[in-house]
């Protein structure tokens, strides 16, 4: 009877052996790769929602809505379309870009107003329209929450 010598069963073992360990490798490369990205798009999210709450707070701390962080808001709410969806990006250019431009407006019209009645319902207008956008900033938390989680 002719026993295979220990060499010729270890080489028949390495070929198998080095499959399965360089499957693992590739799927930890790939589960890291799935785990930075992941990551990278958090980042990416959480710079919309951090710049969209940043304006908020600055309209209603100020009571204006200046140009530039109106620029820099709309860049924002660009980017959400792509990091986020369509529709959040809309709603977030309607609901808070198109009400920041109507407060503008309105501040631009206030300018030489006498004290009076129109005097009187534009400076009301603006706070209804600074009420609006604070809730706004409850509502884009509750919009964003799904996309800021990061699931384990």
């Amino acid at each position: 009877m002719n026993d295979p010598h220990w060499t010729q069963v270890l080489s028949a073992l390495l070929t198998p052996t080095i499959a399965i360990f360089g499957s693992f490798i590739a799927y930890k490369q790939w589960r890291s790769a799935q785990k930075k990205l992941k990551m990278e798009l958090f980042e990416k999210r959480y710079s919309v929602y951090s710049e969209i709450k940043s304006f908020i707070i600055s309209i209603m701390s100020s009571g204006k809505a200046e140009d530039e962080k109106l620029f820099k808001f709309r860049a924002a709410t660009k980017e959400a379309k792509w990091v986020l969806n369509d529709d959040i990006a809309k709603y977030l250019d309607e609901k808070i870009g198109d009400k920041a431009i109507d407060l503008q407006t309105l501040r631009a019209e206030l300018e030489g107003v006498p004290v009076g009645d129109e005097r009187t319902a534009n400076v009301r207008k603006q706070g209804e329209i600074k009420k609006e956008l604070y809730a706004q900033s409850e509502a884009i938390e509750k919009m964003f929450t799904p996309f800021l989680k990061l699931g384990h």
